[in-house]
């Protein structure tokens, strides 16, 4: 249990949008590279006041970096796709550890499933993991070359160098140059009134339950996309 799962939410009805056009996709989509079933949906929308606020905060990034822009990695993401991204993701770690996942005992299953879930939120229906409700995108950014930074890290990176402030206290110039640029990311969310996830510094969300926790709010406004009429 995460400290916001017990947040109630109150569905607002509002729709999903295509991302706006200012910000670029990361292509092909690396989800649907790996066969994740997103059926007749697409990974590029988000609720339309999440979608507004990315513009808002690209029109940020700009202004403080003329060139720059952000690059979404991922947006909405059905249950069906949390699912599968989670057994991928406990495969991969299992995988590294040098064991394959379907030789693990009960234990070490859930020791796996422990380290994946500071990352990935289980595919709980009654909790909605964020990336569901359509209130959540993972972005880093892009520049002037239309290259993607090196950020330091991984997205998806299931390791500490995930963490926001792993680089803060280091003092060597690399490794203040990923801190800088994480906190450009940040800066500019924010300024949209986005909050960040805990754990990753690329997970930025606008109305569902974390950002309810974040904010004092007393409920959510986005529960899971795919209920909606």
């Amino acid at each position: 249990m995460r400290p916001w799962d017990d947040i109630p939410t109150v569905e607002c009805g509002e729709p999903l949008v295509p991302l706006p056009a200012m910000v670029e996709r990361w292509e092909p989509h690396p989800y649907q590279v790996l066969g994740a079933p997103y059926g007749d949906r697409s990974p590029w929308y988000l609720r339309q006041g999440v979608a507004e606020r990315l513009a808002v905060a690209q029109q940020a990034l700009s202004q403080a970096h003329p060139g720059w822009c952000l690059r979404v990695y991922d947006a909405y993401r059905p249950l069906a796709v949390q699912s599968f991204m989670v057994d991928y993701a406990c495969q991969q770690v299992a995988a590294m550890q040098g064991t394959p996942w379907s030789d693990l005992g009960e234990a070490q299953r859930a020791a796996v499933q422990a380290q994946v879930s500071q990352f990935w939120a289980l595919p709980d229906p009654a909790y909605a993991p964020p990336h569901s409700t359509g209130a959540a995108v993972d972005v880093t950014l892009q520049d002037p070359t239309g290259a993607v930074v090196d950020m330091g890290g991984s997205l998806d990176e299931i390791s500490p160098r995930s963490f926001p402030d792993f680089y803060a206290d280091r003092h060597d110039s690399l490794s203040q140059m990923y801190h800088e640029r994480r906190q450009w990311l940040y800066t500019v969310m924010e300024t949209a009134g986005f909050v960040r996830h805990p754990n990753e510094w690329w997970h930025f969300a606008w109305g569902d339950r974390l950002w309810a926790h974040c904010q004092g709010a007393t409920a959510a406004v986005y529960g899971r996309a795919d209920l909606l009429c």
